[in-house]
């Protein structure tokens, strides 16, 4: 199949940000190749919700990052269902803390594996299948990339990995495609408390008190700032956009 319309892979889009990157990109005329790695049901749900508003337009892979051969296919199995590759949103992302002295290396294999490794050979997989569109890549980093986070080093140097991953690749697969990342600071609380820096209502207010925006960020203010990497930055390659709040103001 040869589709006319732009067509985005997206991995970890079965919920939260993903979810909402997913519905944005589609809203915006892009079909849709789909990844997840267990909510397979949440996947399903959501394809099938966007398959009503347009037919035929998503493709859905279930696969674990780690796995070394399911990137170049997750890349694979997107052209050979669509035809072509206009973006890839590497979203996915794993993160733990790793207090110092307790760190293990399947701790720093599992954190690094999702946030700095599966990008990489994603994006090298679908780079000339990008060159041919003109597309864009978008990566997902974290505000903690370029300011450390108590208790999650080894998270910090992998989204850290993936900043500088976004400016080389600028650097490598221009002109033909654009690179950029989005940096969130407060989107989500995570789904279990004591998980990231939002982990309790206390320590929540406080991160908010040093927002100069004094709120949270929305899901679809991110997948906004994606849509826009993707299709109007067009003279944008190398950046991160940070979608904090002014938060990385406050020393």
């Amino acid at each position: 199949m040869n589709s006319a319309r732009p067509v985005a892979l997206v991995t970890g889009s079965a919920r939260r940000l993903g979810a909402t990157i997913a519905r944005t990109l589609h809203a915006a005329g892009y079909d849709l190749a789909l990844h997840c790695r267990h909510s397979r049901g949440e996947m399903d749900a959501l394809a099938a919700l966007l398959e009503q508003a347009r037919p035929g337009s998503t493709f859905v892979q279930q696969a674990e990052l780690a796995d070394f051969d399911r990137l170049p296919e997750l890349v694979a199995h997107a052209i050979g269902r669509f035809g072509r590759l206009d973006a890839l949103v590497n979203n996915a992302s794993a993160f733990a803390p790793t207090p110092i002295g307790t760190t293990t290396p399947a701790q720093w294999d599992a954190l690094f594996a999702s946030n700095a490794r599966a990008p990489f050979f994603l994006a090298q997989a679908a780079a000339p299948h990008l060159a041919a569109t003109r597309g864009a890549i978008v990566n997902l980093a974290d505000i903690y990339g370029e300011r450390p986070l108590r208790q999650h080093t080894v998270y910090c140097m992998a989204k850290a990995a993936l900043l500088m991953l976004t400016k080389s690749l600028a650097l490598e697969l221009g002109p033909q495609v654009r690179v950029n990342a989005v940096s969130p600071g407060a989107i989500l609380w995570p789904d279990h408390a004591g998980q990231e820096q939002g982990g309790d209502t206390e320590r929540q207010q406080q991160l908010l008190a040093r927002t100069p925006l004094g709120r949270t960020g929305t899901p679809e203010e991110v997948a906004e700032a994606v849509r826009w990497l993707l299709q109007d930055a067009h003279y944008s390659t190398g950046q991160v956009l940070h979608l904090d709040g002014g938060r990385l103001l406050d020393a």
